[in-house]
Formats: C-alpha cells, structure tokens, sequence
C-alpha cells in the first residue's frame, strides 16, 4: 500500500490555512518536524463523484435546404436581349428590409426566402407581362444575409457570411484555424442567446461526428481565453465570488482562504463542487474539507471554472445544494462555464 507523507511544509500551510478559515478550531497545528503518514488508498478527499452529462433539445441532422435570398444580399438580374432591363449592370440590386428588389420595367419584387431558382421564376414570369418569352438569369454577387459570428481566439475573428448549408466544422474554419491560448473546453455555440448542447472539444480532438451540427443564421461561435482562468466559491465564505488561479493551480483550502475564510456561522465539511468538461458533460463532487485540514488527505486541486459551495449547514443532496445556489449562478450566469449553463441555467 503506497503511502504519502505530509513533511514539515505542509504542516506549516495547513496552520496558515487553518488560521484563515476561522481560527480552524477543530484542528490543532502538527508541531515542527512532523511527518504525517496518509494511507494511499485513503488519501482522497473526494467522498462523492457524479458524471452528469446534458443531450439537450434534438438538433436535426439533415442538411439545410439550398441558400435562400435575404435582406442584404446583392443580386444580379439579367435578361438576354436587353441590356436596357439589366439590374444595376455590374453592381447588382441590393434585397432590402422589406425582401425585396427594384427592377426596371416591373419595379418592386419579393424574393427574401426564395432559392436561386425560385427567384429566377418569379422575376421571369413578371417579364412575361411585358416581353415575349423573355430569358432570365439571376446570381448572387455578396452573400450579406447570413452571418455567422466568430469570437475569442480565432485567427480570424468577426462576422462571416454563409453562401451555402454549414455545418459546425466548416464554420470553424472560417476562422483560418485557432489561437495557442484557446480554451476549447469552455468553446461554445450559442443560437438565439442560448448555449446549444455542443461539444466543440470533443468534435476537434475525438472525431465526434455527432456534434458536428448544421449551422443557422445568426449563430456565434465562442472560443475564450485560457489565460484567464478562475474559480467561483460561494456559500459560507466571507468573500464570496471569483478567484483567480494563478499559472492554473489552485487547491480547495487555498480557494476558501482567498475567499476569505469561513464565515462565522459554522459550514458543512462535505463541500459541494461543480466541475464543467464541456457544454454537455461536467462531474458533481463532495470533498470532505475537514479531512484536507486535518492533514489526513492530499490537497484538492481545483479546475479552471470549478464551482466550490461551501453549505452553511447539512446538505442532504445534490437537488437541495443546487436549490441553494441556484440564486448566485443566476445572477453571475454570464461568466460561467457552458456546462452549467446549459445544465442548471438554461430553463
């Protein structure tokens, strides 16, 4: 049985540590020179682990229609014979808000919502009207209806326009490839203000062809920064909020010290942590805090978007800590990792 010893370094953190957290009543400081053995298999803290994963809504699998013409983009309309009924001849006619286009001779036409060929029927049958026969050819000279969003560590970063059904990776690459600090398990595709259930770090790095989805119009792909990473801890802790993690490391009872402390009122040992891998998996754990105090477990190391609650009295469950905290990751929802989100903000 492997064993881990605690040297005199640690001793000396953990009467830091516990001064912070409110005096640490419970323990008393291991004097100078101890060495402290922690049996192998009993060196965790971790009492509890969930792996909690999120299907979402369906998204549908098949391939969009064919482009649709939409307000902004620039058409060109030609009809063979006469030059004099060519739309803006080289420059094209810009669809407006209203979906439609100006034409010499038969004016205003709707063709927002309509294919290529759609439109180039109707422009056609309106020329019957006054030509015999007439032919039609019509093309899109600007893709200006479609946008799709790129933000965060692109190469290429800003709106780019769809010319035809994109799916997630072909999307991705309009963004000529990804930054060396992106974070892609905090990526994200967000569709009408709302996080889709999608993991872009498994599509990239595991070939998961079932998070390759169709994009729509109007959606935004977000790649943060994995420079800036922090830790959230409320509950009962002086200082609740964010924590930065300094070079990515950070363990539990340093996180509780810089929130500054436990509060006052007592707390529950077994603290409540929400981990997110990825938009649509994450782990729920319970770490025994008292057990990490007490120099009889390793130090918990925390993860970049680690949620920490810290329960002022017993936790029955999961259902009631979510209850309880449900409140502060409302109003911080924002900033959280997408897992959560999409998780326990989403309704």
């Amino acid at each position: 049985m492997k064993l881990w010893l605690c040297r005199v370094s640690y001793s000396l953190l953990l009467a830091l540590v516990c001064i912070v957290l409110n005096g640490c009543p419970r323990y008393a400081p291991l004097p100078a020179g101890t060495i402290k053995e922690i049996d192998g298999q009993a060196a965790t803290p971790v009492v509890a682990k969930e792996t909690v994963t999120v299907t979402g809504e369906p998204l549908d699998g098949a391939a969009p229609a064919d482009y649709l013409i939409g307000a902004g983009d620039i058409l060109s309309v030609t009809v063979y014979g006469r030059a004099d009924l060519t739309a803006m001849a080289g420059k094209g006619s810009r669809v407006d808000v209203n979906g439609t286009i100006q034409l010499p001779l038969i004016g205003s036409i709707k063709v927002a919502g309509l294919s290529l060929q759609q439109a180039r029927d109707r422009i056609q049958d309106s020329f019957k009207q006054y030509l015999r026969e007439p032919s039609v050819v019509v093309e899109i000279l600007e893709y200006r209806s479609h946008p799709l969003y790129l933000l965060g560590q692109f190469k290429v970063s800003g709106t780019q326009y769809m010319d035809r059904p994109l799916n997630l990776l072909q999307g991705l690459a309009l963004g000529n490839g990804l930054d060396a600090t992106a974070n892609l398990r905090g990526a994200r595709l967000l569709r009408d203000k709302k996080i889709l259930a999608v993991d872009i770090y498994s599509l990239l790095h595991e070939g998961d062809q079932r998070q390759n989805v169709w994009l729509q119009p109007g959606d935004t792909i977000y790649v943060p920064d994995n420079s800036l990473q922090n830790v959230f801890v409320f509950g009962a802790v002086k200082t609740p909020g964010p924590i930065p993690m300094r070079n990515g490391q950070l363990t539990l009872h340093q996180a509780v010290a810089a929130a500054g402390g436990l509060g006052e009122t007592g707390y529950d040992p077994n603290i409540r942590i929400i981990r997110s891998l990825s938009p649509t998996r994450g782990e729920l754990m319970v770490v025994d805090l008292d057990k990490i105090l007490a120099g009889d477990a390793r130090p918990f190391q925390l993860m970049d978007g680690d949620i920490v609650y810290v329960p002022k009295d017993f936790v029955a469950n999961w259902n009631q800590a979510i209850n309880e905290i449900l409140p502060t990751l409302q109003a911080v929802g924002a900033i959280l990792n997408p897992f959560v989100q999409v998780k326990f903000l989403s309704q």
